[in-house]
């Protein structure tokens, strides 16, 4: 293994620190190396500030002169809330910058290694790229596409059931499968479920036993905005953010319920009966996310399988039957054809416990 490919190794591993902490900015991590010892490092602070090339170059203080800087990310070259990571990057005398790939948000695309370029510190591209490309996917597509990468969870008996005909589901998977999940919805912005199961679990959906962290947005789809105020999602609604995506046609005392205990609405259209999906995320686009985590229920899965809008699937599937007369983990597809069903290809799988953990991403099976 190279000097360069285990340095941006190293980098990477630090930025996916702040996975789920950092939007609307992606999640980047640098390494500082002179004469292959690392004299500072750091990656992208919650809430997207400070930048990791900031943090890093401070621990390296006048180390920096004459280093390499590893970066997960083409360095910022605009003016936002703080001075360009490039401009700190050449007056810190960095002789020589390792990026993995270019940003692709407008503001940046190449200025930022041009300008690198331009004060006469080598420039090197493409180590790592495929790993970074993977990790930033979530803020190239808010900034190519305009909403959020899309990971959906299921739990399911065997035979994809997610309750019994009663509606018990507590649990069907064991504690090892929901400790995993608690770790995903850590690196995730956003936590998105759908009206029918907010009701029927009354879920949290905050992460527990990872110590004090940034909460992840917790999201309901609810086009009537008809879940109950004595939730937990309401009652907590001031310490950790709730949102509701609903329709225009909800009504306006709950609007004011809502917004008295602290959630946030967004007003989304219409798809036939439903909210429209797409629109959906792109709303959530507009409000920074970058990688939202849905855990259902079955309605709202299969309306974004159905749109097309799933970029990854989580599966934990428990040694447990449930029969024909238990509810089945999506709604219905409306397929005719089997060529017409969405394709995931296999990248992962695992025992979780006692469970299978098995995670797919959006396409078929290459070559």
């Amino acid at each position: 293994m190279s000097a360069d490919v285990r340095h941006m190794a190293h980098a990477l591993s630090l930025g996916r620190r702040g996975m789920g902490k950092t939007w609307p900015n992606p999640a980047v991590g640098c390494v500082i190396v002179s004469d292959d010892r690392i004299v500072g490092r750091g990656w992208t602070g919650d809430g997207g500030r400070p930048h990791a090339e900031t943090q890093a170059l401070a621990m390296a203080g006048a180390a920096a002169r004459g280093a390499t800087a590893y970066v997960t990310l083409e360095p910022c070259a605009h003016h936002g809330q703080t001075p360009p990571c490039t401009e700190a990057l050449i007056a810190a005398g960095i002789a020589r910058v390792v990026a993995p790939v270019e940003d692709s948000d407008a503001r940046v695309a190449g200025q930022g290694f041009a300008a690198l370029r331009a004060a006469g510190i080598e420039v090197v591209t493409g180590v790592l790229a495929g790993e970074a490309d993977a990790d930033h996917a979530g803020f190239f597509m808010r900034v190519e596409q305009g909403r959020p990468r899309v990971t959906l969870k299921l739990a399911t008996s065997f035979d994809g059931r997610i309750a019994t005909a009663t509606g018990e589901s507590r649990w069907i998977t064991g504690p090892e499968a929901r400790a995993v999940v608690h770790g995903m919805r850590a690196r995730h912005d956003a936590v998105l479920i759908g009206a029918g199961t907010a009701r029927a679990d009354d879920p949290s959906l905050t992460v527990r036993g990872w110590g004090e962290i940034r909460q992840p947005v917790r999201i309901v789809a609810s086009r009537l905005l008809d879940v109950p105020l004595m939730s937990q999602l309401a009652q907590t609604a001031k310490d950790v953010p709730v949102w509701i995506c609903h329709g225009p046609d909800a009504p306006h005392e709950m609007h004011r319920a809502w917004q008295g205990v602290g959630a946030t609405l967004i007003g989304c259209p219409l798809s036939g009966r439903t909210l429209d999906a797409r629109a959906l995320l792109t709303k959530l686009g507009e409000q920074g996310l970058t990688r939202v985590f849905c855990e259902g229920g079955g309605s709202l899965a299969a309306t974004l399988l159905s749109a097309d809008l799933v970029d990854e699937l989580v599966g934990f599937t428990a040694g447990i039957a449930l029969g024909a007369e238990g509810q089945p983990s999506l709604g219905a597809l409306g397929l005719d054809r089997l060529h017409e069903a969405p394709r995931f290809r296999l990248v992962e799988t695992g025992a979780v416990g006692g469970d299978v953990m098995h995670r797919w991403l959006r396409g078929p099976e290459e070559g």
